[in-house]
């Protein structure tokens, strides 16, 4: 991570202050099952950069980026998510209800979640 933000509550799960229940982690990322899941499978993909959402990475950030889809499929494969399916969300921003500002992403499976929500 190139830097930490003393306030983020992903930066602190990342050096490890708060426990979390992790269930992958590399040089790009951390994979945690989310306090509230909203499905039966519910993993929360935070980059080990802090970085608010996706509007602040740059072209330079295009091999981090990379490592976390990655890293996603990685993570789908060993939670066997891959013959039923799973999506994969990010939120940006307030109107998006992104409720920590730190680039993160959810996977989420385990039950059929409808169309409504692309």
């Amino acid at each position: 991570m190139v830097d930490f933000d003393d306030n983020c509550i992903f930066c602190k799960i990342i050096k490890g202050e708060i426990p979390a229940k992790v269930v992958y982690e590399d040089e790009y990322c951390i994979a945690f099952y989310d306090i509230s899941p909203q499905m039966p499978v519910h993993v929360v993909v935070a980059a080990k950069k802090h970085i608010s959402s996706v509007l602040g990475f740059s072209k330079e950030d295009a091999t981090f980026l990379g490592g976390i889809q990655l890293a996603i499929a990685e993570i789908a494969r060993k939670l066997d998510l891959t013959e039923n399916g799973f999506r994969v969300i990010n939120n940006c921003g307030r109107d998006a209800k992104q409720s920590v500002p730190h680039i993160h992403y959810h996977i989420l499976a385990g039950g059929d979640m409808g169309e409504r929500i692309v």
